[in-house]
């Protein structure tokens, strides 16, 4: 595992329930500006079992970037901490729920 990954692992994990961040905010956060692709890619390898609470990273317009399964998937977990999702995708009060 590269030092990018486990900075990324230990920072999501204590992303708290019920907000969220980009995936820009997240690499900066964990110390790697400018890696949002990159942090993109690697929670997209992610196992599906994964504890990790990969779903609260949206992208910068605070929509969801995935697709089909993912998309729904996703959704469905950020509903299940009561935060609602628009018909496109976008999160309703996305700025308020930023984690800051």
């Amino acid at each position: 595992m590269t030092e990018f990954e486990i900075a990324l692992y230990h920072t999501l994990a204590v992303l708290p329930q019920g907000k969220l961040t980009t995936y820009g905010q997240l690499a900066k956060r964990c110390g790697y500006p400018n890696y949002a692709r990159h942090v993109g890619k690697t929670l997209s390898k992610l196992p599906k079992d994964s504890d990790l609470p990969w779903f609260r990273v949206v992208n910068s317009q605070g929509k969801i970037s995935l697709k089909g399964d993912a998309f729904l998937r996703q959704k469905n977990n950020l509903s299940k901490e009561n935060i609602e999702i628009n018909e496109n995708g976008k999160v309703v009060n996305f700025r308020h729920l930023l984690w800051e």
